[in-house]
């Protein structure tokens, strides 16, 4: 009994050990240590998405350049190929040739290239404003996967250790189970829960694996890197709901939120594209100024040309039409954003508000005091006060409440992302 008491109290205090370390798991690859400032800054330099986003916005600049040039002069020249009363060719000369030019300009009236230009504009803006959506998109992706493999990442910990713990528990049960000291029931619950664990451990791992690819993809980082994701805890601590007021937060999503002013620049680009359509019903002049050698009359002819298309039929009726429609559908547009952005805002912040009531209502020293009711249970474990069931249903409630915690603290995080996201400003960093 001396040996088993002896055997038993080694046991125990491994197991205490354990515990309290920490356990890493083995991982191949390069590992890169990332911060969420860091992430975000690999994000914008190195996004496939940001990048392919902003060859948009220079390609409608170029627009610009285009609608800001005007119709190159036309030249025309004829001469005369062959003249069979002197057999020759290409004769340019009074006596025996002919030829005659001519040079013309197109001359655009109503103002359309000034129209065709304010349109230019106004794509520019539109590439602009869907460029800073799909970066609000993206960034609050990923700051939704960071926090979310973060806090994963601290409850496999959790696993860690426990399996750790169990594997130890296991193979010392087994021993004593050889020397008669340990029921064969007492065996297959430690084997139950291990498994348990070891299962739940494997779905956690997939789940952290999965995030992880959201976040190299948008970071562009080596597929086969691991990741090491730090949070400072003044990230935590540096979150205040109660300091922001709802109407504030309302007010700068309508003058940040890049959606609705995606909205109200589409319809700007609209009511542009209304004027360009007008004006071109109006047509265009075209000049010319032309010479002849001798097939006019008088010789040497030189004359000055107008010509222009009479609006009889085609007064550009159906693309006027059409870009009256556009501003109908604009107007829509903005309205539905408008009660978009408001029915956001308003869900995330009482989302947020009841997230932080509830982590606010736990107390924060209860972690601390359950982990020095752990070491009491392994404690007593050792003096063998209570039963094996007793001790492993104590580490059962210790990692269901490190779990709960540590998935209160992403929905907390995650919160204060989509605050951040329907506002469409930086309102909590």
């Amino acid at each position: 009994m001396v040996c088993i008491s002896l055997k038993l109290n080694c046991f125990c205090t491994v197991l205490a050990l354990t515990f309290a370390a920490h356990v890493a798991s083995a991982q191949t690859g390069i590992t890169v240590t990332l911060s969420l400032p860091e992430a975000e800054k690999r994000f914008v330099q190195n996004n496939y998405q940001l990048i392919a986003q902003q060859y948009q916005t220079d390609q409608a600049r170029a627009e610009v350049i285009t609608a800001r040039l005007f119709d190159n002069p036309e030249i025309n020249y004829e001469n005369l190929l062959y003249n069979p009363d002197t057999r020759k060719f290409l004769g340019t000369s009074m006596a025996t040739g002919q030829y005659q030019a001519s040079v013309s300009q197109m001359i655009k009236l109503a103002g359309k290239r000034n129209k065709n230009i304010q349109l230019a504009n106004s794509g520019v803006k539109l590439a602009a404003y869907a460029y800073f959506d799909l970066m609000r998109t993206l960034r609050f992706s990923l700051h939704a996967s960071f926090y979310k493999t973060y806090y994963d990442q601290q409850s496999a910990k959790v696993y860690e250790q426990q399996i750790n713990s169990l594997k130890l528990l296991l193979s010392a049960n087994e021993q004593q189970l050889k020397l008669g000291n340990v029921a064969v029931k007492d065996i297959i619950r430690i084997k139950s829960l291990l498994y348990n664990l070891q299962g739940e451990y494997s779905s956690l791992m997939n789940e952290i694996e999965d995030s992880q690819t959201q976040i190299k993809l948008m970071t562009n980082i080596d597929p086969g890197a691991n990741l090491l994701l730090t949070i400072s805890p003044e990230e935590e601590q540096s979150y205040q709901l109660n300091k922001q007021v709802y109407t504030n937060l309302l007010d700068s999503a309508r003058n940040n939120r890049s959606d609705l002013q995606l909205a109200k620049a589409g319809m700007t680009y609209a009511e542009n594209n209304l004027k360009l359509q007008k004006a071109n019903a109006v047509p265009d002049v075209e000049l010319s100024l032309s010479y002849d050698l001798k097939g006019s009359y008088p010789d040497h002819y030189t004359g000055i040309g107008i010509k222009m298309p009479i609006p009889l039929f085609n007064r550009n009726q159906g693309e006027i039409k059409k870009a009256r429609i556009a501003i109908d559908a604009g107007k829509l547009q903005v309205q539905q954003q408008n009660a978009q952005l408001e029915n956001e805002v308003y869900n995330s912040y009482a989302s947020a508000l009841r997230i932080e009531n509830l982590y606010q209502g736990f107390d924060k020293g209860f972690h601390a005091d359950f982990d020095k009711l752990i070491a009491e249970v392994v404690k007593n474990f050792k003096n063998r006060n209570i039963s094996l069931i007793e001790f492993l249903d104590f580490y059962d409630a210790y990692k269901a409440s490190t779990l709960q915690m540590n998935t209160l603290k992403y929905e907390r995080m995650n919160a204060k992302e989509e605050i951040n996201f329907v506002t469409g400003s930086t309102i909590f960093k």
